[in-house]
């Protein structure tokens, strides 16, 4: 073979060197538009759901071979302690109770089921507890649910300010009317209808906006040498009489750090979306479907506007129940593995609570969604297959049985990812509140795999720039 000469090497080299100097300019614009186009949509918020009880979301949950509780476990502050470090560690804006005041007979008329399946019974009050994960960790919001149906507006807001003190600015008051006939009765009432419980709920946080306010931030001098603890022209009366409310202050409880906790609500009614869109810092939304989310969201941000308020201050925070496997097929069975374990009489029984109308009175094998009673429409967005047909009675009470019809993302660390991004993508929202299928154990593998997942993709926090929930919540990076 004929030698090449220094020129034709040299040329081969040149030509050589370009390629694969190009071949890199084109790798490292690859990474640098994907990296773009990663960091271009906004970070999603996580929050984590939770009951003082046996069983959250999933009824499947107490009976879970992962779960592995004492008969106590779930009862102990131990537990609740170690998933708020946990949920910190993971970055996440806040831990997040539900809470129900009664026992449901509404299915057969009977306690019965409720019971023998632990649907959300038995449920301890979870404001305690919130002292109890607040003194264990130093940044994530602690958040419960109270309602405004049984009390008055100077317990309620003392109450909140001190939680607020406590947690040194992390308390979040997930704000709520009683609609269940059990929970009246617990109280000796009956039932209100939704418009006039949200027409006091809106009298009742104006009263406790206005106590928590009636403390100036500085109003507490305490100079020994005067000697004065309290700058009384800073402290006033609020002397507030309204329709169903009264009450002359101040506040004996001096301003907490975010004046008052956050306020968060979950209600869905055209009542419950204006009072978060007037009120609320962030709302909990349960949608199996994105495009059923997308609709939500656009209604509560044009509210929020309507109501003057900046739409970024009201987050929308949706239902997800991840199930993480080291492949999809080994997620699927475990997801499945998990709602096997949910009987269909614990589903009925847990939806006819949450709908207050006894689902026993129906065909199980009907569709759910052509049924025309007033009780039944609050959740019909919950009754629909991904392509809009209508489940059976029998199937949507599985289904809510199993997750209270939040979406179920199963799969490897990367596919449950891609699903959630692709979920709140398309439906617009501001991230998730989780809710687990086995306690320990799922929240950790969250945190372990999901949020670096998240971290890796410019979709997640890598650290808290704030200090109080309120701060997390609206946090943009």
């Amino acid at each position: 073979m004929q030698a090449q000469s220094p020129l034709v090497r040299r040329r081969r080299d040149i030509h050589r060197s370009t390629h694969f100097s190009l071949v890199a300019l084109v790798l490292n614009l690859s990474e640098i538009l994907r990296s773009s186009l990663m960091t271009s949509k906004k970070h999603v918020h996580i929050a984590q759901f939770l009951i003082h009880g046996p069983t959250y979301h999933s009824h499947a949950m107490w009976r879970h071979p992962l779960t592995q509780w004492e008969t106590d476990t779930w009862a102990r502050p131990e537990l609740y302690q170690q998933i708020a470090q946990t949920c910190e560690r993971g970055l996440f804006d806040m831990v997040f109770f539900a809470d129900l005041n009664y026992i449901s007979d509404t299915y057969t008329g009977e306690l019965d089921p409720a019971l023998r399946y632990a649907v959300q019974a038995p449920e301890h009050d979870p404001i305690p507890l919130l002292s109890f994960m607040a003194a264990v960790t130093e940044k994530i919001g602690v958040a419960a649910t109270f309602s405004t149906s049984h009390h008055h507006p100077f317990y309620v807001s003392r109450l909140w300010a001190t939680i607020d003190h406590l947690t040194r600015g992390r308390a979040g008051w997930n704000v709520v009317t009683s609609l269940n006939h059990n929970q009246a009765a617990n109280y000796g009432q009956e039932r209100e209808p939704s418009e006039r419980r949200y027409e006091k709920a809106h009298e009742f946080i104006e009263v406790c906006n206005q106590l928590w306010a009636s403390w100036d931030k500085d109003a507490v001098v305490m100079d020994t040498e005067a000697p004065q603890f309290v700058d009384s022209t800073k402290v006033r009366r609020i002397d507030f009489e309204g329709e169903f409310y009264s009450s002359r202050g101040p506040l004996n409880v001096t301003r907490s750090p975010q004046t008052g906790p956050a306020i968060l609500q979950a209600g869905t009614s055209p009542q419950g979306k204006d009072f978060a869109a007037k009120h609320a810092d962030a709302i909990f939304a349960i949608q199996p479907r994105a495009v059923d989310a997308a609709e939500l969201y656009d209604d509560i941000k044009s509210r929020t506007a309507d109501a003057g308020r900046d739409p970024n201050h009201c987050a929308v925070l949706f239902g997800a129940q991840p199930v993480i496997g080291e492949t999809d097929e080994h997620a699927q069975e475990l997801l499945e593995e998990h709602n096997a374990l949910v009987p269909l009489e614990a589903g009925l029984a847990i939806l006819s609570a949450h709908l207050d109308f006894d689902l026993a009175k129906l065909d199980p094998n009907e569709p759910m969604a052509d049924r025309t009673e007033p009780e039944l429409q609050r959740m019909r967005t919950r009754y629909l297959n991904p392509d809009g047909s209508s489940m059976t009675v029998a199937e949507v009470a599985q289904k809510h049985g199993q997750s209270v019809g939040i979406p179920q993302f199963a799969g490897t660390t990367e596919s449950v990812t891609d699903q959630m991004l692709d979920y709140v993508d398309e439906a617009g929202g501001d991230g998730f509140m989780l809710s687990p299928i086995h306690n320990p154990g799922s929240i950790e593998q969250f945190v372990d795999h999901i949020v670096p997942e998240l971290q890796r993709r410019g979709r997640f926090r890598t650290e808290y720039t704030g200090t109080t929930v309120r701060d997390h919540i609206r946090q943009q990076s």
